[in-house]
């Protein structure tokens, strides 16, 4: 083979879906897509027909890790008694890990890769490997490949399997079975913990939290004898439950003031959060710019500085919270300066319409630069204790027309939520029916004074 060849050869196979080949294999892939090349003739667009079929998963050991209880040896055994296959492999992806990597610990080599890779389009999938899925090779008793499965999840995966000289591509997208559960509980130190007693995992939690975030500032707000009561999807797949979906109704009682939230998708795909009047629970700022956590001094313009120990306004509130915890931008604006003093350490602020400004002092990193567009709950920096501070936390502030006002309460002053559109009035009050109906029947929590909490299926 000419160095001229070689060169063509390396020009291909470092663009398209083979771009993800190491340097290294270069060479030795292109002698061989040549000796390919010679010995069978590249399928047509009609050999490499796309054939999509619900098939049925087999369940891999990366399923049983998120609740299924499949078994991977007993999946893999079905399919080589059905096909007659000899060597049955399944392969996890690890961090750095390429196709070629996997096709050798799967006692394949990279003729066996090119000769798949050339036979249909979706093979373009297969650029992009992610840790913790799983492929499963079934080999012949030749050596050849016969199946590649590529399990994404418990009801994702997709298949190439050998069809005369090519390969044929079929997807798998599995429905779970949906039920639904309700859980509540008094709250005595936390959210968080109050979650956790009613047995919520912590994608439940933390939605909970994103839904009254808006009314509810789970820092500073929060008071022994709160409460709240949800419903919640179940996802449950050949009888075992597989995970939890998401949160359809909730209802949150703080300080004796009680919130009430139902899911909702418009005509347009829109998932939102609404009343059940139809007001959304969406404001134009959060009531806290960080995940919940405790606070180290609440608004007070008169209080003594923690390190320069004399009187003078402090006109906001300290988040204390460990260093490189996410802070958000409370509401949509346009930073407009990011930087470094010695007063406040790392500080970005923040201009929101013409009269509205957030600051975020003392931060250990920032992530945004003045004149950045940024938006309602995107990460601007992380918690840290530049600048005059005693410790790791978010000093931030609230101005109004240049005065400082207190984000606690400044809140309910502002532009209320939108409420449904006429047009979807009637559909919203339809769909939600079922929702309010469940939230309502939800059993409240009992035995305040031992703060138990409880989940049941409805």
């Amino acid at each position: 083979m000419s160095l001229q060849a070689i060169e063509k050869s390396k020009k291909i196979l470092n663009s398209g879906p083979l771009a993800y080949i190491p340097n290294a294999h270069i060479i030795v892939v292109s002698i061989l897509s040549i000796f390919l090349v010679g010995f069978t003739a590249l399928p047509s667009e009609k050999a490499s027909a796309k054939r999509i079929e619900a098939i049925d998963l087999p369940l891999s050991e990366a399923a049983t890790a998120i609740g299924g209880a499949s078994n991977i040896s007993a999946g893999m055994a079905a399919d080589a008694s059905a096909h007659n296959y000899s060597n049955q492999k399944v392969v996890k992806v690890k961090a750095g890990d390429n196709l070629s990597l996997i096709f050798k610990r799967a006692g394949l080599n990279d003729r066996n890769m090119m000769e798949l890779l050339n036979a249909n389009a979706e093979t373009k999938r297969l650029a992009s490997l992610y840790p913790g899925h799983r492929l499963e090779f079934s080999i012949d008793d030749s050596g050849q490949l016969r199946r590649l499965n590529y399990i994404v999840d418990q009801l994702n995966s997709f298949a190439f399997d050998k069809e005369g000289s090519t390969y044929t591509f079929s997807e798998s997208k599995r429905q779970p079975d949906i039920r639904h559960a309700q859980a509540s509980a008094f709250i005595t130190q936390s959210l968080y913990t109050a979650g956790a007693d009613a047995k919520l995992d912590d994608k439940l939690i933390m939605e909970l939290a994103d839904i009254f975030g808006w009314d509810v500032d789970f820092a500073l707000d929060i008071r022994k004898g709160d409460h709240f009561k949800v419903v919640f999807e179940e996802r449950f797949l050949d009888g075992e439950k597989i995970g939890n979906g998401s949160i359809i109704a909730a209802e949150f009682t703080n300080q004796g003031e009680k919130f009430q939230a139902i899911r909702y998708e418009n005509t347009r795909g829109k998932v939102g959060y609404y009343t059940p009047e139809g007001k959304s629970m969406r404001k134009e700022f959060l009531r806290a710019p960080l995940d919940f956590r405790r606070i180290s001094s609440n608004f007070n313009p008169r209080r003594l500085h923690p390190v320069l120990k004399t009187k003078r306004p402090h006109r906001g509130i300290d988040y204390a919270a460990s260093t490189g915890t996410p802070v958000w931008s409370s509401g949509n604006g346009r930073v407009i300066a990011s930087g470094y003093s010695r007063a406040n350490g790392n500080y970005v602020v923040i201009q929101h319409g013409n009269s509205i400004q957030t600051k975020y002092l003392h931060l250990n990193k920032r992530y945004v630069k003045k004149g950045s567009k940024v938006k309602q709950k995107q990460k601007i920096g992380t918690v840290g204790s530049t600048g005059l501070a005693t410790g790791p936390h978010l000093h931030y502030e609230f101005l109004m027309n240049g005065v400082h006002r207190n984000p606690r309460t400044i809140v309910n002053k502002l532009p209320k939520a939108k409420s449904i559109s006429v047009n979807e009035q009637h559909r919203f009050i339809r769909e939600t029916r079922v929702q309010i109906a469940l939230l309502n029947e939800a059993f409240a929590p009992t035995q305040y004074a031992n703060a138990e909490s409880s989940t049941k299926n409805l």
